[in-house]
């Protein structure tokens, strides 16, 4: 008897493995690159693409190949995978930069515009040391969250929710609602120092 049951026994922890790795895999969320062709000329990718960095002068645009994608006005760059259900969590890390925006934008948002001054695009955007919202140009301050080094971004799809997330304490900041009506992508812009992306994360315990 005792053989039949360490069988059974053996059976059911794989069967608990196969069901703990399912769950993990629902709670994980997109993974991303950076998509160059959407890049703006003053922006130079790195790290496998899921670093963008701001470059002064940047890239000679005559040296670029000609594409449609491109961001021609402002330093924004979109993400390479769209969201179009479920809960997806990110990370990112500021090196040495004081003015960015990070959030999520319709895929195909006007590439002279830029995130957070139309309608299509949903940030958070950090300049003078201070956190607000940014939609159709409207800025909303954001309390609670200081000088970033590392941040987190939980998009809600069906919910219609993008949330600042403090990763140290892994609360949310700030929830900002949303209008998506198709496809949406997370999109950069900064005016100096580099982020980091960092995707295909659980979404944390909590959020």
């Amino acid at each position: 008897m005792a053989l039949p049951f360490a069988r059974s026994f053996c059976l059911c922890r794989r069967g608990a493995k196969r069901l703990g790795a399912a769950a993990a895999e629902a709670r994980r969320g997109i993974s991303f690159k950076l998509e160059e062709k959407t890049a703006h000329s003053s922006l130079l990718l790195f790290k496998g693409d899921t670093g963008v960095k701001y470059g002064m002068v940047g890239l000679e645009p005559t040296k670029l190949a000609l594409n449609v994608e491109r961001f021609r006005e402002w330093a924004v760059v979109l993400a390479d995978t769209a969201v179009t259900s479920g809960r997806h969590y990110w990370e990112v890390t500021v090196k040495r930069s004081q003015q960015f925006r990070i959030g999520v934008a319709d895929v195909d948002m006007s590439r002279d515009s830029c995130i957070g001054v139309d309608d299509r695009s949903w940030v958070f955007t950090y300049a003078q040391r201070k956190w607000h919202t940014m939609l159709a140009n409207e800025k909303a301050p954001v309390e609670g969250m200081g000088q970033p080094e590392k941040v987190g971004l939980l998009l809600e799809y069906e919910a219609q929710k993008l949330s600042l997330v403090d990763v140290s304490r892994i609360a949310v900041v700030h929830i900002l609602q949303t209008d998506f009506r198709g496809p949406v992508v997370p999109a950069f812009a900064l005016w100096d120092g580099e982020l980091l992306t960092h995707s295909g994360l659980e979404v944390p315990e909590g959020l």
